[in-house]
């Protein structure tokens, strides 16, 4: 069905196919990413006649050497045939083998259109038969790796088409193709898969949460900018924490993603188009409106000759993703925008995240070596409170001896962390603090420590006179942790600095890989407590520490003898139901309580009986 002939009208292309809707959880069961998704953003653009005004297409199985591209043969395979006969009565096994994937007879299927429906209105767009174009498809792709599925994705259909465009049609002309990530996850799948390229411009913006966020790796850290060729051409922009709305997306657009393709010029822009960091999505805790995507995407029309291409990722919310693409096809068709404004400030941290962005990135783009107005980052900018959360689908709860949930105001946080983050304290000056100017170099001796050889320390210069003296108990104190799974556990938390394996992981760390002296003063917060804490000599090491260092503060900040971190892998409509008492509560199995009470105990403030106890309290204890 085309749209009627209008030579003032944007052609766009919209794509659905109720065939990828085959794609469920085999028994049933409710989950996330469902074919609802789509359906409801289908019925949505139909109640507002938006197909009638764009030239509807039809989906395409990708052939299989166009997968290839950016999947193993063996990959390919596994996909193709899950869905046959043979694979009936072993599927849930090999799906329990993966990351956050379900397969079912309609799996195979769904997969091969969604890779080659975002394929098809790529090559439409970049032919100019289209002037842009969105691919309503699922299973989503960001996620999957090249030898592997995750997160809801088996196909990278993004990923396969920009290989499709530059190198299958090369007459086409695209020779610089920018792919915008938004989904509220970060794209480790597709990072991976051109990490060397420099034909592809890759910009995720994404929660973090240093490292504890779904997928939960350094991937998507701001110091991962590519390799060789391609160094310079991967961006990450990684929250620090949920409640990231309009303001900070369109101030990282603004301060780093749209100087920088200006730089680049692209041919085509690809956006995987996730909608989950939109208001209420179960699994984001980002609040973006229709208007903040909306926003987002016209800023994008002013490159590529408004060549785009959306397909869509993630979102759970049905309301909010129906809502947001509605939103985004208006955009595309260059109808009247969205009426809507911009009222809050971007978050603290956003602030802070960009300028470590640009920092990183200035010397292969330079328009992002201008420093930001002082005034700008100082007055724009709101507090927030404190969340940490320690994996996608949970919120974590610090608990005070009262059992009430403690939340910190930002404002507070910053005040106490702002002086820390510029001392370096050492244990043999008796507590002074040393300033940052002062603290070692690359070039400073190395001096290893009994529970930690492997840890580069620092060696300050000299004492500096008139700063302030932490006091002495403090300095000898050794302050217990709670974490989560075996880094409760003193050997397992260090294996994270040293390397090595332990009872409870099934992988080896690889520890420390970064030794070098801090770059900034939030780097140098790692420094401030060393003298404090079981590792007494350590210096920078991998993201996942970050979550220890932001522990330890909570801990100075409560002035509480322990805390103990209240984890839930919950989605919130579970969180509801067990308020209510629909879902039982119940204690931790024998193998992770004992993780857990090595951990506690270990901190010497408490016995072994009491932190049993603490544990069942705190476990059956009403929501």
């Amino acid at each position: 069905m085309a749209a009627p002939e209008d030579p003032h009208r944007r052609r766009v292309g919209l794509l659905y196919d109720e065939r990828m809707c085959r794609h469920a959880t085999p028994d049933g069961e409710i989950h996330p990413e469902n074919p609802d998704r789509i359906r409801a953003i289908w019925q949505k653009l139909e109640s507002e006649g938006i197909p009638l005004r764009c030239v509807v297409l039809s989906a395409k199985e990708a052939e299989d050497k166009y997968i290839a591209s950016v999947h193993t043969a063996r990959h390919i395979k596994l996909i193709k045939n899950i869905s046959s006969k043979k694979f009936n009565s072993q599927r849930l096994r090999i799906a329990s083998e993966f990351n956050s994937i379900y397969f079912n007879k309609g799996s195979s299927e769904a997969s091969y259109l969604a890779a080659g429906s975002v394929m098809e209105v790529s090559e439409k767009v970049a032919k100019g038969d289209l002037d842009s174009a969105i691919a309503i498809v699922r299973p989503p792709g960001h996620h999957a790796e090249s030898d592997e599925a995750m997160g809801f994705c088996l196909f990278n259909n993004v990923a396969i088409a920009a290989n499709f465009l530059l190198n299958e049609r090369p007459e086409l002309g695209i020779r610089k193709i920018l792919i915008v990530d938004w989904d509220v996850h970060h794209g480790n799948g597709t990072q991976n898969m051109f990490y060397n390229d420099p034909r592809v411009l890759f910009f995720s913006v994404h929660r973090f949460d240093f490292g504890m966020f779904y997928p939960a790796s350094g991937d998507g850290s701001y110091c991962m900018i590519g390799e060789g060729p391609g160094a310079g051409y991967n961006i990450n922009v990684p929250w620090e924490q949920g409640q990231c709305g309009d303001a900070d997306y369109v101030a990282v657009w603004d301060h780093v993603l749209l100087p920088v393709a200006e730089s680049y010029d692209p041919d085509i822009i690809l956006i995987s188009a996730g909608f989950d960091a939109a208001v209420d999505d179960p699994l984001g805790g980002c609040c973006i409106t229709p208007y903040g995507y909306s926003l987002m995407l016209k800023k994008l029309m002013g490159f590529a000759q408004g060549k785009i291409v959306m397909a869509l990722e993630g979102g759970y919310n049905l309301k909010s993703i129906a809502d947001s693409v509605l939103a985004c096809a208006k955009v595309l068709l260059e109808e009247k925008p969205l009426v809507g404004s911009i009222k809050a400030q971007p978050l603290e941290s956003t602030w802070r995240v960009i300028q470590e962005v640009r920092h990183e990135l200035k010397t292969f783009w330079p328009a992002l070596s201008v420093e930001l107005p002082q005034k700008v980052l100082v007055s724009n900018w709101r507090p927030c409170s404190v969340e940490l959360n320690l994996s996608s689908s949970s919120e974590s709860i610090v608990e005070n001896d009262g059992g009430a949930s403690v939340t910190i105001c930002a404002t507070n946080f910053v005040e106490i962390i702002e002086p820390l983050s510029k001392l370096n304290i050492d244990e043999d000056n008796h507590g002074k603090a040393i300033t940052l100017d002062h603290i070692a170099t690359d070039k400073s001796p190395v001096v290893l420590s009994e529970e930690c050889p492997n840890a580069q320390a620092l060696m300050p210069d000299k004492n500096v006179d008139g700063c302030t003296r932490w006091r002495s108990v403090l300095s000898k104190t050794e302050v217990w942790y709670g974490s989560y799974g075996s880094n409760m556990w003193k050997p397992g938390f260090l294996c994270y600095i040293k390397g090595g394996k332990v009872e409870g992981m099934n992988e080896p760390c690889p520890g420390s890989q970064d030794k070098s002296s801090p770059k900034d003063s939030s780097s140098s917060m790692m420094y401030c407590f060393k003298r404090i804490v079981y590792i007494k000599r350590m210096v920078k090491a991998k993201v996942q520490e970050h979550l220890y260092w932001i522990y330890l503060i909570l801990v100075l900040l409560l002035k509480t003898s322990h805390c103990l971190w209240r984890l839930s892998r919950c989605s919130c409509s579970e969180i509801d139901q067990f308020r209510s008492g629909e879902l039982p509560v119940s204690g931790p199995s024998n193998d992770y309580m004992n993780t857990l009470v090595r951990g506690l105990v270990e901190g010497k403030q408490i016995t072994r009986e009491e932190a049993i106890a603490y544990i069942n309290d705190a476990a059956m204890r009403e929501l």
